[in-house]
Parts: structure tokens; sequence; C-alpha cells
């Protein structure tokens, strides 16, 4: 008997659609702290050298593009352990 297996990556459950979406909203759907979604919209986005701004809104696309993002980066709280030699 096989268990049921996990999606590869959940969906976010987005309601507000045409809506915009508060950090702090982003965050709490994307399941990370405030201080990791600055640190991706940093990496992301203002790179440039351009300062984040206060208050930013999202829109759903946004939210979707922050949560690829979010999966495509390694969790500094996994150790990975070296190949072992045959």
């Amino acid at each position: 008997m096989q268990s049921p297996q996990e999606p590869v990556a959940p969906m976010l459950n987005l309601t507000k659609s045409g809506e915009a979406y508060t950090e702090e909203e982003v965050a709490e759907l994307l399941g990370i702290s405030m201080s990791r979604l600055h640190g991706l919209l940093d990496r992301h986005i203002f790179n440039d050298g351009s300062s984040r701004p206060p208050d930013l809104t999202f829109t759903s696309a946004d939210v979707l593009l922050l949560g690829f993002w979010r999966r495509s980066e390694p969790n500094p709280k996994v150790v990975h352990m070296p190949r072992r030699r045959p």
C-alpha cells in the first residue's frame, strides 16, 4: 500500500482577489518572518543600491513570485553531509 505523497510545492491560498497585501500578510501567507521577507526583497528586487521603501503592498502575482524565491533558496538550518566515496 502506498502512502499519499505531499505536493512538491503547496499552493498558496490567495483570497484577496484584486486587492493588495501588506508585508505582514505576505510574510504570514509564506510562513516566513518579516526579516526573511525583507531579505528576499533585498536580494531579488532592491539589489541595485536603492533602498526598500516603507509600507510596501503586494499583488497576488508578487506573492506567488516571492513564494517561488522562498522555495529556491537553501535552508540555512539544514546541514548537508558530504557525499560518501564508494
